[in-house]
């Protein structure tokens, strides 16, 4: 059942399917970011725009396995830099679930801590400027907020991604 389970994730690792749905749910969350941010008037803060910051690189590594699915070691790099990404996404929400939560202390200023020649808070400020301090999220529905719907999409796109790059090294058996 195991072997199953891995030869169906084996060709899972391929699909345009995949790749398309990893692209369309990172591009899905960072209009949900922009119009909480733009329409409902949530301002974001440094947590906020780093996870975007995730998100964006989440979208650009969906986009480039989208298209290189067809060769095996470019898709091994490809699912590999979802799993990385996947992990930083984790680490990230939960340091703003327990920012929200308060189980987590931390210094949250205005400063992205990026070079200076990746000035991107200065090039799409509509996007990644941090507009205010950490402390609580919107509740999206149900009086789930948006950290914790974060640290559940993103602990379930770290298992999915771990899965899936694992069986993208096995070997075909056809």
């Amino acid at each position: 059942m195991l072997i199953k389970l891995f030869k169906q994730l084996k060709t899972l690792s391929h699909s345009r399917w995949y790749w398309g749905s990893a692209l369309f749910s990172g591009i899905a969350l960072l209009s949900i970011a922009l119009i909480y941010q733009h329409v409902l008037g949530e301002r974001p803060c440094l947590l906020c725009i780093q996870i975007r910051l995730w998100v964006s690189l989440f979208v650009l590594a969906s986009f480039v396995g989208f298209l290189v699915r067809h060769n095996p070691l470019m898709n091994s790099v490809a699912h590999l830099s979802v799993v990385l990404i996947a992990g930083g996404l984790v680490e990230r929400s939960y340091q703003l679930l327990g920012t929200e939560r308060g189980f987590i202390f931390g210094d949250c200023g205005f400063d992205l801590g990026l070079p200076v020649w990746f000035a991107i808070d200065k090039w799409l400020p509509s996007v990644y400027y941090v507009e205010t301090a950490c402390g609580y999220t919107p509740e999206i529905i149900f009086g789930i907020t948006m950290a914790e719907a974060l640290m559940v999409f993103s602990a379930g796109l770290l298992l999915v991604s771990v899965g899936i790059s694992v069986a993208s090294f096995l070997k075909r058996s056809e």
